[in-house]
């Protein structure tokens, strides 16, 4: 049995760069950064940071666009994938990226804004904000455990 899945929480290092297909399908293409942090022998603290491409296609890829920005904190699923190609001098370049399956913000959302839109009101905001209204009326006191 094989498996190929990466899970990362990071931050997006810039905007989400969205384009279409010939075939006019979504397809967006950022990167996230992850840290770790340690002390070592020493005692003195350490980081260092990771830069991961991400890929992600369709729906998630206009979720992405909608609503990502620079700094964006998010939970990510997906699978590895290198491509390959020639450069203009002939020398074959590789990339590995994570082809995103799933993705949660994890950005707190009283502090946020929705990125700007041409439009007050969208269709696709009011489903959220009644998920929003429905997150905000949970009391910690009411879980049982």
């Amino acid at each position: 049995m094989d498996l190929n899945k990466a899970t990362i929480i990071g931050r997006l290092t810039a905007d989400p760069e969205s384009r279409t297909t010939p075939t006019g399908q979504t397809v967006v293409s950022f990167s996230i950064a992850t840290n770790l942090v340690w002390k070592d022998s020493d005692g003195e603290k350490k980081e260092k940071t990771e830069f991961h491409n991400i890929v992600a296609w369709r729906k998630l890829a206009e979720i992405i666009t909608q609503y990502l920005r620079k700094g964006s904190r998010i939970y990510l699923e997906g699978r590895l994938q290198t491509r390959s190609w020639e450069d203009q001098n002939g020398i074959k370049k590789y990339r590995t990226e994570i082809i995103a399956d799933n993705m949660i913000m994890l950005d707190s959302k009283p502090g946020n804004t929705p990125p700007p839109s041409s439009s007050n009101e969208t269709e696709d905001s009011a489903p959220q904000k009644k998920a929003d209204e429905a997150e905000e009326e949970i009391n910690i006191e009411d879980i049982p455990f």
